[in-house]
């Protein structure tokens, strides 16, 4: 058969899944039966809600004679490292940008990749249907990027289309009128180079993802580079480290449209999914012959942030969750290492706090709301960037950073990124709104997204992506404002908080349950121990005050990733299926005397 594989890469929200969608639709993989909805390809319940595409997947298309095997790729940088390992398994790109945006720093990451593994990518202005879009603008500095980048000549001389994805529409000139994305499918076709495939030598199959099925165990997802894999073929397993071991496949996936389709044998240049092999790792080299060469191992980025995970011992601790136990978090940890490659964790010898490093907040965040979405209660604690220490000098990540922000809030953004020991690459102001692109060490950006959501009004966008590992560059300050605590177990009344609101923005409402040592506001200064549930003192006097109404503002809604950034190195997040709450990890004992009820 002719296969053609493709990845699509892209910045977030720059329409990605949107049009491998009308592919699929106009490619006819749905048949009359099928229910389509928006964005089928983010199947996941948090891809959903999220909007954004956390797991590469993989689909195919049928044009002609020819099968294309289509893999949407995450477009968020802490899953960066997927991207990458994805690029390995295809022969071309598809460089998704938007017409107005244009390239943003994911687009330049997952392309100098691509350039680096000598693809020539195909560029897709999409969204021309918007009217501040600016295609041709956007193109030329598609072009300066591939440039800095270091293309060749012929990356240089690369294809490209503009879309509309969410109309189903492809032109070769943005001022024709389009009905479909028929000139997208032609030029697949055209410039995709068909890929390798040998089936006269011995099988080599190397896995760039993993998934686990509960039935099969760990599979195994990637190309098969040369030969012909069947089902019950014995194959050999080259290991890293040179050692081999024998296993025999037992199932093999192939894509049909959307569906996983079980086949009996696969041939060079698909895309599969294999089971038999228990202990499989990303990189390793699967092989029909047992003197086989090994394939050049796939080096996966290290992890950024580092959090401690450990057993919920809040006074609540057990009234939501099923798996409370510091047995259940280890084995649950153990049990995500089989697929998510970008995950570390240091299991200790003795007590219960694990050491879990990922790529970055959302990486972790990510799978922290899928633990509490399967029943399980815990504790985490603050992100802390990873240092490392080179030949004695500290070093620590950065993090390449581009912000679009207002005119008149552009330099609130500046003064602030400049306390968090943030570096201006470039400023440039067109149409009423400035970008900014910075280096700053990934401690820097810690706990920053919603101070620069409040500075900007929520008018400003921040995106960001690993860039380097550079010298360590002192303290950072992080938070500004200190917690309000309460001092007290009870159930909160509008009366306190009403009077509480004035001291700091407070993150719970009346009638919510509190315990001593739970955070439920910012303090506007320092820390201050507070008593949420105090009523109001009846008498049989009329106060001047009696008459004035409660007018509560709205509690600020502490979602998994905003309390993550909030919290200070001696709080927790208390993360439970139907709740997410802030802690303190102690209250100083003069805080605890201070709102101990005095004696009648």
């Amino acid at each position: 058969m002719d296969f053609r594989n493709i990845a699509i890469i892209a910045h977030v929200d720059h329409g990605k899944t949107t049009l491998v969608d009308a592919m699929l639709q106009q490619s006819g993989a749905f048949s009359d039966r099928d229910v389509i909805v928006e964005r089928v390809m983010d199947s996941n319940d948090q891809e959903k809600e999220r909007g954004i595409t956390i797991y590469a997947k993989n689909t195919s298309i049928q044009i002609g004679d020819v099968k294309v095997n289509i893999v949407d790729t995450p477009g968020h940088a802490d899953f960066g490292s997927e991207v990458e390992r994805v690029l390995r398994m295809v022969d071309s790109v598809l460089l998704l940008v938007d017409a107005y945006e244009g390239p943003m720093p994911q687009t330049k990451f997952v392309l100098r990749k691509a350039l680096e593994l000598g693809l020539k990518p195909i560029v897709v202005i999409n969204k021309i249907d918007k009217p501040s879009a600016r295609p041709d603008a956007v193109l030329n500095m598609v072009f300066d990027l591939f440039t800095e980048l270091g293309a060749n000549d012929e990356q240089l001389d690369f294809s490209f289309i503009y879309t509309n994805a969410k109309q189903g529409i492809a032109l070769n000139d943005p001022a024709d009128a389009g009905t479909n994305l028929q000139p997208l499918f032609d030029l697949i076709i055209k410039v995709v180079p068909s890929a390798p495939s040998d089936l006269s030598v011995p099988a080599r199959f190397q896995p760039v993802n993993l998934a686990y099925d509960k039935f099969v165990g760990r599979m195994a997802t990637g190309r098969i580079l040369e030969g012909t894999l069947r089902v019950g073929m014995q194959v050999t397993v080259i290991r890293p480290d040179g050692s081999r071991d024998n296993h025999k496949i037992t199932k093999l996936l192939t894509s049909l449209g959307l569906a996983k389709v079980e086949v009996q044998e696969a041939f060079a240049g698909d895309i599969v999914s294999i089971a038999g092999i228990p202990n499989i790792n990303v990189g390793e080299t699967i092989a029909e012959d047992s003197d086989a060469v090994a394939l050049e191992a796939i080096e996966i980025d290290r992890p950024t942030l580092t959090m401690d995970f450990l057993v919920n011992n809040s006074p609540f601790a057990g009234r939501e969750g099923t798996f409370v136990t510091s047995r259940q978090i280890r084995e649950r940890l153990d049990r995500e290492l089989e697929t998510n490659v970008g995950l570390e964790v240091s299991f200790p010898e003795a007590g219960d706090v694990f050491k879990v490093s990922g790529r970055g907040e959302m990486h972790l965040a990510v799978f922290i709301e899928t633990m509490r979405r399967e029943g399980f209660e815990l504790q985490v604690s603050q992100p802390q960037a990873i240092i490392h220490e080179v030949d004695g000098v500290k070093t620590e990540p950065y993090e390449a950073v581009v912000i679009d922000v207002p005119d008149n809030s552009a330099g609130t953004v500046i003064e602030a990124l400049g306390k968090r020991k943030g570096e201006m690459t470039s400023m440039r102001s067109e149409n009423g709104s400035t970008r900014l692109e910075y280096s700053i060490p990934t401690r820097g950006l810690l706990g920053y997204r919603t101070d620069f959501m409040t500075s900007t009004k929520g008018e400003g966008t921040l995106s960001h992506i690993f860039s380097h590992n550079g010298p360590h560059k002192g303290d950072i300050p992080r938070r500004t404002t200190g917690s309000m605590i309460s001092g007290f177990d009870g159930k909160t009344l509008a009366f306190a908080l009403n009077n509480l609101q004035q001291r700091g923005s407070l993150f719970i409402g009346p009638g919510i349950d509190v315990y001593e040592g739970m955070v439920i506001g910012t303090s506007a200064k320092e820390s201050m121990v507070v008593n949420p549930i105090k009523g109001k003192h009846l008498t049989n006097m009329r106060s001047s005050g009696a008459d004035e109404a409660i007018n509560l503002t709205p509690p600020l809604d502490m979602n998994l990733e905003r309390a993550l950034e909030y919290i200070d190195s001696d709080e927790y997040v208390e993360v439970t299926p139907e709740s997410i709450r802030i802690r303190k990890r102690y209250l100083k004992e003069h805080d605890r005397k201070r709102n101990t009820p005095k004696e009648k």
